[in-house]
């Protein structure tokens, strides 16, 4: 790809395509939908869905697929031709109907349902998401849609999103009418732009881990000698091979018209990031998604294997996915700017006292947007933010947050230059505050950074919560007005409501969480105790309040939730037994016999060479391996245990952490004291050094 502007975009049937092919005034129509969430009038479907098959026909295609977002976290695709009987002679045509655009029929039966759909209920509908470009993927036309059951419960990831962009964006507008300051807009979205962090392993050693096939993480392995200590990886020069990987996925991206901007090393060896440039984030999720699924398949064709988990290594930072957040008018106006001065600021001091409280208030929601069991393992370690929700404002607006609640007037400050004391270096003008990683929801200039999403996550879940909360927030803000309230008492009093949730300090201090408890923040460590607050009354209420999802809806993702929770520590369980069975116990016994075997043979060529390195070798090794098997059984009876536990998934689930994951643990402890006693031919399985050094 020589210049990028001439393939961007290419495999997408966006604006400009649409522009071209279809009539003026579906064209007209069609963008109404898109810019301004317009109802789609179903009468220009069959002109769309002629001019996207005959687009994607001239490209080599001949099926297409209702493209969704299933609870299972990936994508989902049925793919038919467009081949149809042209009449009762045989003959065939090529053709696509507004009916076949707009409505799909996958089995509702066999994907995540919590309990809304049995076998004996199968079927589901796809329907068309206009709002989200089509595209072309291996030479199948791509159709965005959301999936419901034959009831109309939202069974997928998409639904909920779009109905609480739709609910932000009439309590924004509402806002902006009371302040004067809608001008001509008419509609509001979220924009988001999501960072992805990944590993790069080679392929073929990889391959060789059971661990990383079948769960994407190791569920073994020693520290190597040498890991992040030196901070030498992070933003370093890129490999070849590496470079060679991001250039291809770059062009892949880029035909599919998703804005990839940034990439870098990331701070553990074998860790890099992609970042975008924002766009709504209805889109954004939809092009995260296929970012996720392009990293797989070009690093196949690469020789390489790209891992999402969020915690792939132990020892070593593991993947997140940072997601920034910000509202915007359809004039183009960015809500939470600051502008030059923001205490001056009342539209900007609203929306931003709106999120403050929101966050506060749905600590709880927010934590279960993150929860998993990858995440667990990621949450609170040196390398991403706790498991407390808090605010990080900065000093400049932090102090105007001060003075507003303290009812003083704020003392502005003009921005300060950046001296280097290099005179051949350029002078700029500092940024209003300073950043802060530690933080899990951090203003960075014009938008929110939620920093809590694991690597695996699709962004639509956090997204649907974070709109959610902060529209019912704007609805409050202008209920009191139009009551009478003036707006910056409003203001004032939320702030002074929800300030304990603001935090500008170092979020890895023991000192913080002692701090947060008497603040009365929640500290929810694992995903077991954060899902069970998803489905409490003021949550129900919540998100029924604003269409976004019915109680049934809430209840089934919370068992869903909790299931997949149970179902990744027994396939990692699992995986565990059958490695140690198969692989380590066997290898150690071989190591242990060549050491046998090898002092024997010492002892008849010079039956006075001292032996006591082999003997305290094999005893050593000879006892860990008898305690590695009682570790094993401890394990397969806390897997033969889950069937005495009470069925409800809140229960299966802490019996799961309580008593297999900490079975996991003790195994795994015992199996990476051994490793490193091990000569490396009989190791079974590639080492840590081998993977995070070997691309």
């Amino acid at each position: 790809m020589t210049n990028p502007l001439n393939e961007f975009g290419s495999m997408t049937f966006g604006d400009r395509v649409m522009q071209e092919r279809l009539p003026k005034d579906v064209y007209k129509a069609l963008r109404k939908t898109i810019q301004l969430g317009k109802s789609l009038d179903p009468g220009i479907a069959g002109v769309v869905a002629n001019a996207m098959k005959d687009w994607a026909i001239e490209k080599g295609v001949t099926h297409y697929t209702h493209w969704f977002q299933p609870m299972t976290g990936i994508t989902a695709e049925k793919h038919d031709s467009f081949l149809s009987l042209a009449d009762d002679k045989g003959n065939a045509i090529m053709e696509f109907s507004g009916k076949e655009l707009i409505q799909g029929e996958p089995d509702a039966s066999s994907f995540p349902s919590g309990g809304l759909r049995a076998t004996f209920e199968a079927r589901g509908y796809t329907a068309w998401d206009p709002t989200s470009y089509a595209f072309i993927k291996e030479k199948t036309l791509c159709i965005p849609t959301a999936f419901c059951s034959y009831g109309g419960e939202a069974l997928d990831k998409k639904t909920p999103l779009l109905r609480s962009m739709e609910a932000l964006s009439i309590q924004a507008l509402r806002i902006l009418r009371l302040l004067d300051e809608c001008g001509d807009a008419v509609h509001v979205s979220t924009t988001v732009g999501p960072e992805q962090e990944y590993f790069l392993v080679d392929k073929a050693r990889g391959a060789r881990r059971k661990d990383l096939l079948f769960c994407g993480r190791t569920l073994f392995g020693a520290k190597p000698p040498k890991g992040q200590e030196l901070d030498d990886h992070y933003f370093g020069a890129i490999k070849p091979r590496v470079q060679a990987f991001m250039r291809e996925l770059n062009e892949e991206l880029w035909k599919l018209g998703i804005y990839a901007k940034t990439e870098h090393n990331e701070v553990a060896p074998g860790q890099h990031e992609l970042a975008p440039i924002f766009t709504t984030t209805n889109i954004a999720t939809d092009h995260n998604q296929l970012t996720m699924e392009l990293m797989k398949k070009v690093a196949d064709r690469h020789g390489l294997t790209c891992l999402l988990h969020e915690k792939p290594f132990a020892g070593v930072n593991g993947s997140g996915k940072h997601n920034n957040w910000s509202m915007s008018t359809d004039t183009g106006v960015n809500l939470l700017d600051p502008g030059k001065d923001a205490s001056k600021n009342t539209r900007f001091l609203v929306f931003l006292a709106a999120v403050v409280g929101a966050v506060d208030k749905y600590q709880d929601l927010l934590r279960c947007a993150v929860a998993s069991a990858g995440n667990d393992h990621r949450l609170g370690a040196n390398e991403a933010p706790p498991a407390i929700l808090s605010v990080f404002l900065g000093d400049e607006i932090g102090a105007i947050v001060d003075a507003i609640v303290e009812g003083k007037l704020y003392d502005h400050h003009d921005a300060a230059r950046m001296e280097s004391g290099v005179h051949t270096l350029p002078s700029f003008f500092k940024d209003n505050t300073d950043r802060n990683r530690t933080s899990p929801f951090a203003f960075t200039g014009n938008k929110f950074e939620f920093r809590m999403l694991g690597s695996t996550f699709s962004i639509s879940g956090p997204n649907f919560v974070l709109n959610t909360i902060v529209a019912e927030a704007l609805d409050d803000f202008a209920t009191a007005v139009e009551n009478g309230a003036a707006v910056m008492d409003v203001v004032r009093d939320t702030l002074k409501a929800h300030k304990r949730i603001i935090f500008n300090g170092n979020n890895y201090a023991e000192e913080w969480v002692a701090e947060a408890e008497k603040r009365g923040l929640l500290n929810l460590k694992t995903t077991v105790d954060a899902l069970p607050y998803f489905i409490q009354p003021q949550n129900i209420a919540l998100f029924k309040k604003y269409g976004i999802l019915t109680e049934t809806e809430m209840r089934s993702r919370y068992e869903i939730l909790m299931e997949n929770y149970c179902k990744t520590l027994h396939i990692e369980a699992m995986t565990m037994l059958d490695m140690v069975k198969k692989d380590i116990i066997p290898a150690v016994f071989s190591y242990v016999r060549h050491i046998s075997e090898s002092g024997l043979k010492k002892r008849e060529l010079c039956p006075d060479a001292p032996c006591s390195l082999e003997k305290g070798l094999v005893g050593r090794l000879s006892g860990l391996c008898e305690c590695m098997y009682k570790k094993t059984e401890k394990l397969e009876a806390a897997m033969l245990g889950a069937k005495d536990v009470p069925e409800d998934v809140k229960s299966q689930a802490e019996y799961c952490r309580d008593s297999i994951l900490t079975a996991m643990q003790e195994l795994r402890a015992v199996a990476d004291e051994m490793e490193p006693m091990m000569g490396q031919e009989f190791w079974p399985m590639p080492c840590y050094a081998e993977l995070l050094f070997s691309v």
